[in-house]
């Protein structure tokens, strides 16, 4: 995807879980998502937040988070998420079509964040919502060249060879695990429990045997 095309598909899926969010019920908020830690809430909130980042309020943060990104990441959702949720939604619609994002990061990074997260607030409300294979595919391609700090989970699916059935994409080496490119995504950031069950191939068995055993 170029860049143009990039920024379209963020404005879109952000607008598309800004309905979902604007139709839910009160204690909907407050639900459990499959971001670990996180209710609806915090996710719906971090979402956002990139749109309106900036350096002043990065440095402050970061002071406060002691320096380590995971914890700013953290406490930024949790102070943001405490609002009431007509304000956190009012943020969607104040904020559509900026092209914002924080410092150092990429324009793929809000783009990553949209596609995972909407899943993290849908899936457990028994919402559905598909993801842009084109964008899922880019999405995909940005977690492989991060670091592994960002994405620690990554290091479980190591040893296997992700193949997409509804585009053309692979990675890795091994045994095979395919499936529809969102479901490749959501396995490469961790969200396994959703991910496994909508793949199939001899690599299955590996991954499976492989989280059981981080999880003692």
């Amino acid at each position: 995807m170029d860049r143009t095309g990039v920024w379209r598909t963020i404005h879109g899926e952000r607008a598309a879980l800004a309905d979902l969010l604007e139709a839910l019920e009160p204690a909907d908020w407050d639900r459990p998502s499959l971001c670990e830690g996180w209710r609806v809430r915090e996710v719906a909130a971090h979402v956002i937040s990139s749109a309106e980042a900036g350096v002043v309020p990065l440095v402050g943060a970061m002071i406060r988070a002691r320096g380590r990104f995971h914890r700013l990441t953290d406490l930024e959702a949790r102070r943001l998420g405490a609002r009431p949720p007509a304000e956190i939604v009012a943020d969607y619609r104040r904020l559509d079509g900026s092209r914002r994002h924080p410092p150092g990061t990429s324009v793929l990074d809000p783009l990553l964040d949209v596609l995972v997260h909407t899943q993290d607030i849908a899936v457990p409300l028994g919402r559905r919502h598909v993801m842009p294979v084109d964008a899922a595919r880019t999405a995909a391609g940005r977690v492989e060249r991060l670091p592994g700090f960002f994405f620690p989970s990554r290091r479980l699916v190591a040893g296997v060879r992700l193949q997409a059935t509804d585009t053309a994409w692979t990675a890795g080496s091994g045994p095979v695990v395919e499936g529809p490119m969102q479901a490749l995504l959501l396995l490469m950031t961790g969200r396994h429990a959703v991910a496994l069950p909508a793949v199939t191939g001899d690599g299955v068995e590996h991954l499976t045997q492989r989280l059981a055993t981080a999880k003692r």
